[in-house]
């Protein structure tokens, strides 16, 4: 039997955090969450979980700034950070420049009607991994 995916979800909206989490939860995923960007780091450190999903305005220490400790350090470079954003994507190159390798529209998710698009990007997220990170790693 396989292992549980570890995602480390950081969003400092409690309703979406809560909503993302219970979803994840019950598709499988062993999830844990931070609500800034300090939390976030400590727990990126303690987890190393196999997938980030990353708010970028966060209390304490920006989204971006979290993104870059996370890369810069040799104990989570190699973890996987999907950006959660409500930011237009003009910024989506500079963050895929930092270390992101995918973006999830807030809007879009439409997590106050449901989580099906939810699970569905983080479900394509993870089959693509591979793929991407033979990319990522020249």
């Amino acid at each position: 039997m396989r292992a549980m995916t570890k995602i480390l979800l950081v969003e400092d909206s409690k309703f979406l955090r809560l909503a993302a989490e219970r979803a994840l939860v019950r598709a499988g995923y062993d999830v844990s969450s931070a609500a800034d960007g300090e939390e976030a780091s400590r727990m990126a450190r303690e987890k190393l979980p196999d997938l980030i999903l990353l708010d970028m305005l966060l209390p304490k220490v920006s989204g971006p700034d979290v993104l870059m400790a996370l890369k810069r350090d040799p104990l989570t470079k190699a973890i996987p950070v999907v950006v959660m954003t409500g930011l237009s994507q003009k910024n989506a190159a500079r963050l895929q420049g930092d270390g992101a390798i995918g973006f999830l529209e807030k809007y879009d998710l439409e997590l106050d009607k449901g989580s099906a698009k939810l699970l569905t990007a983080v479900k394509q997220i993870l089959e693509n991994l591979p793929a991407l990170r033979a990319r990522t790693s020249v």
